[in-house]
Formats: structure tokens, C-alpha cells, sequence
């Protein structure tokens, strides 16, 4: 009789899977990391900007490190280009692991 260690097939795991690895497993397939991400970069912008501009703001895409805000009025983004060293700054320390180097404002639909 083969012992435990020469067993033709895998054997079974001893211990239940941990329902965190489950559940990782589970917002990976799924995309749910996307979308928490998302939310993330949505309250760091919140933060950010303020109430007032985040209110009238949304944000876009996050590509090779430009962070792309869609701005509902022209006015409103003319501000925003004014101030736009200090939001970048500001998101850089709130989503470090982003590696945000740009941010770009452009005028579109907000809700």
C-alpha cells in the first residue's frame, strides 16, 4: 500500500480554505477589485478637490499615471487648472501606490 507522500493523485488539503482566500478569489474573477478601486480613487479625489468641486466633478481614467477628471462646466475647470499642483499633490499622497504623475481635467457629462 503506497503511503501518504506516493499517493498517485494530489492529496486533499487538511485544513479548510481560509475564507479571505475565498473571497480574494471570488473579487478577482468577478472584477469586484476594479470596482473597489474605483471608490478609492473617487474618495481621494473627494478629498482632494473638496465638496464643492468634487460635487460638480467626476472621475475618468487612470492611465500610465495621468489621472483624467471630468469636469462639468468650463468655469469650473478653469479653477481647477489654477490649482491643479496642489490636487495633484494632494492626490499623490492620498493614492501613493497609483503612481500618479499628471492629472487631466476635460470638460464632459458629470452625472
Amino acid at each position: 500500500m503506497p503511503t501518504r507522500d506516493k499517493l498517485p493523485f494530489p492529496a486533499m488539503p487538511r485544513r479548510p480554505t481560509p475564507i479571505a482566500d475565498v473571497l480574494a478569489e471570488l473579487m478577482a474573477r468577478k472584477g469586484l477589485g476594479r470596482v473597489q478601486s474605483t471608490r478609492r480613487k473617487e474618495a481621494a479625489w473627494s478629498d482632494a478637490a473638496g465638496e464643492l468641486f468634487a460635487e460638480h466633478t467626476r472621475v475618468g481614467a487612470l492611465r500610465r499615471g495621468t489621472f483624467e477628471v471630468i469636469v462639468g462646466n468650463s468655469t469650473l475647470l478653469q479653477e481647477l487648472v489654477f490649482r491643479k499642483r496642489e490636487l495633484l499633490l494632494s492626490l499623490q499622497d492620498r493614492l501613493p501606490e497609483e503612481g500618479i504623475h499628471d492629472l487631466r481635467f476635460r470638460l464632459g457629462a458629470v452625472r
